[in-house]
């Protein structure tokens, strides 16, 4: 006889463990299944860390909607939780003049979406911020930030175990079953439950998953895009104490400079579209595009730093 539960949330990234502490917190029964040994092991762990404002995403759009709201409640809750996070504010900087409409046309959307302190800049009171930097024109986010995230995800495994909710670790589901009146999930190791409620926040491997469900409809299974994003290490000390953006590109936010908590500073994510989603190895030889790429908004960058 399967065990049944309330709810299982598949997946201890911060998406998964962000779910499963709000539904503990409403008083659902609540299992968090993870295949890894520990949270927060993959998609997580390789960001850049940074607390967005909200400045790209279409106006209406979830991702809009939630990166206002969600900036908000983190900001709070980090400051009661103490997690190390800072806000350092953001450049979004145009190089050349032909960059300036697109920069104005990103004000216009970020005003459209609710990010209501952005500062427009000339190139003068850019530099007046950033000495070392170059642009004709910026936009100044001072809400945007960086955050610990591990910190943050034990804080929200802390929340969720403080509430009743449970994580199983080293714990890889084969397969599931919606057919039914409750939801059959199969363990790798052969254990079987049943759920009311199974959220899906397996990462990349979600896809995956929801084709191993039964009786789910193919058109609610997602295909997969994998874009690998490459970063570089700054060897020395950063002149910048914010975090430095180009205008974006199509496909992606272009190789901007992000800092750690600790000022450490690095340049990425690229956008290198792959086949797998475990093909992980950063090619040194995509070096010598980011060093040409920066040096567009930070010209006396060193070759080689």
């Amino acid at each position: 006889m399967a065990d049944h539960l309330d709810c299982v949330v598949i997946g201890a990234g911060v998406v998964g463990l962000a779910v499963a502490r709000a539904l503990a917190l409403s008083g659902r029964e609540v299992l968090v299944l993870e295949s890894e040994s520990a949270v927060g092991t993959q998609t997580s762990a390789r960001n850049s860390e940074v607390i967005h404002a909200g400045i790209y995403y279409t106006p209406g759009s979830l991702k809009a909607r939630l990166c206002v709201s969600g900036k908000a409640l983190l900001y709070p809750y980090c400051e009661t939780r103490g997690i190390g996070h800072r806000a350092c504010g953001k450049l979004i900087v145009a190089t050349q003049a032909a960059q300036v409409a697109h920069l104005r046309a990103l004000a216009a959307q970020a005003l459209a979406n609710g990010v209501s302190d952005l500062t427009w800049l000339d190139g003068h009171e850019a530099r007046g911020l950033e000495p070392a930097l170059s642009c004709v024109a910026a936009l100044h986010s001072p809400s945007t930030g960086i955050v610990d995230t591990h910190a943050l995800m034990l804080s929200l495994l802390a929340d969720l175990e403080g509430a009743g909710g449970t994580l199983a670790l080293n714990s890889p589901l084969e397969l599931m079953d919606c057919a039914g009146a409750a939801i059959e999930l199969i363990a790798k190791d052969g254990t079987v439950l049943q759920a009311s409620t199974v959220v899906n926040c397996a990462g990349h491997q979600a896809p995956v998953l929801a084709a191993r469900c039964a009786g789910l409809a193919p058109q609610h299974v997602p295909r997969a895009y994998f874009a690998k994003g490459s970063y570089f290490s700054l060897g020395g000390r950063s002149p910048f104490s914010r975090l430095i953006y180009p205008v974006p590109e199509p496909g992606g936010l272009g190789v901007h400079l992000t800092l750690d908590l600790g000022g450490q500073a690095r340049f990425g994510p690229d956008v290198q579209w792959v086949d797998r989603a475990d093909d992980l190895q950063v090619e040194s030889s995509r070096g010598d595009a980011f060093y040409a790429e920066v040096r567009k908004y930070w010209p006396a960058l060193q070759e080689g730093a």
